[in-house]
């Protein structure tokens, strides 16, 4: 019985032909992964996305009161509070719970409060089914601009806290002895009866103009700390 003789270069060649093959299977693989991720990402994210995070909402309590755009705030109306977008701003803000929507006007600045991103007034907050557990997590979709959109919505801001209370009654007499530049935020906790309200001045991006206004606000008897919000 004879025995055929096989040249090297044959071992070599199937040898690269199945290293060939599982690198090809890798990298389709690979590739599908990217693929499915890039999807996900278009799917969760329109061209006109703005930002994701946590939501809460204001109302009793504050009727009547001026916002920083220098508007009455009207629980009834479908606003809210946000630290960078323009006055005057649509947005379409989606509880990611429910799927359920409601587009609000930017009329004030806020939260700083937990580092939500923004805050709806009672009637948008009733819209999207947040009332009765008081945050969840949203995304935010811009409708039309009410100026130029900064580049960089997450970018750390700072405000002034001068005071905490446990009674809106207290938390609005004293933000009236502060003036213009004040804000009041609730703190939700585990039990609604033990909500602290929480009292804020000025939105700054600089951290040199916050320094200088808790300067001010130091020398007409109100004690304060700077606060980042990231």
């Amino acid at each position: 019985m004879s025995v055929k003789y096989i040249p090297k270069h044959f071992y070599t060649t199937c040898f690269m032909m199945k290293f060939s093959s599982i690198l090809f299977i890798l990298f389709y693989l690979f590739s599908f992964q990217i693929c499915a991720f890039e999807s996900d990402n278009k799917e969760n994210k329109p061209d006109n996305f703005l930002q994701k995070g946590t939501a809460s909402w204001y109302g009793p309590g504050f009727d009547g009161r001026l916002t920083s755009s220098r508007e009455r705030f009207d629980q009834t109306k479908l606003t809210a509070a946000h630290r960078t977008l323009p006055f005057g701003t649509i947005v379409e803000v989606t509880n990611l719970e429910n799927d359920r929507t409601v587009e609000v006007e930017i009329n004030d600045r806020g939260p700083y409060a937990g580092n939500r991103i923004i805050d709806l007034s009672k009637a948008a907050a009733e819209e999207i089914d947040l009332l009765g557990k008081g945050l969840a997590e949203v995304q935010i979709v811009l409708i039309k601009a009410g100026g130029e959109i900064p580049k960089d919505l997450n970018q750390p801001t700072y405000t002034l806290q001068i005071g905490e209370y446990n009674l809106t009654s207290y938390a609005n007499k004293f933000a009236d002895s502060v003036g213009e530049g004040v804000r009041i935020e609730q703190e939700f906790g585990t039990n609604p009866e033990r909500t602290i309200y929480l009292i804020y001045y000025g939105n700054y991006t600089r951290i040199d103009s916050a320094r200088s206004d808790l300067k001010r606000l130091e020398e007409r008897g109100f004690d304060g700390f700077l606060k980042q919000v990231d």
